[in-house]
């Protein structure tokens, strides 16, 4: 018997949808696809699509987490206002809480990030709501 791999279905997003790319240039997400997919390995739960802002940016550096500084090494361009990222679920909420949550693109953002994060919250951030 021949070992196949599996068939992976498309992400949705947090309105249900086939889950659109956040990012190629930079290339972001957990598997560094484009897109805000996530799975059993990606324990931060990278499934919101956010446009950087400075405000954004300088937060997670105050805790002792810089996202603007390149780590080739990692595959890591660092992030400037204007890029899209795949965040964190967990720390876009904390951003929400301190008042510099940064704008998201809701197609982009997976489902799984409703684990976390209110949709209502979500919406009132999304670049993309028509």
């Amino acid at each position: 018997m021949a070992i196949t791999e599996p068939i992976l279905k498309p992400g949705r997003n947090v309105l249900g949808e086939p889950l659109k790319s956040c990012s190629e240039t930079p290339m972001t997400g957990f598997y560094r696809d484009g897109c805000c997919n996530t799975g059993d390995d990606d324990i931060g739960r990278h499934t919101v699509c956010a446009v950087m802002t400075r405000a954004f940016l300088d937060y997670p550096r105050q805790q002792g987490n810089d996202l603007s500084t390149p780590h080739p090494e990692f595959n890591f361009p660092g992030l400037k206002p204007g890029d899209q990222w795949c965040l964190c679920a967990g720390r876009w909420q904390q951003a929400l809480e301190a008042g510099v949550a940064p704008r998201i693109m809701l197609g982009a953002t997976h489902i799984g990030a409703l684990d976390v994060v209110d949709l209502k919250d979500l919406k009132a951030h999304a670049l993309d709501l028509s």
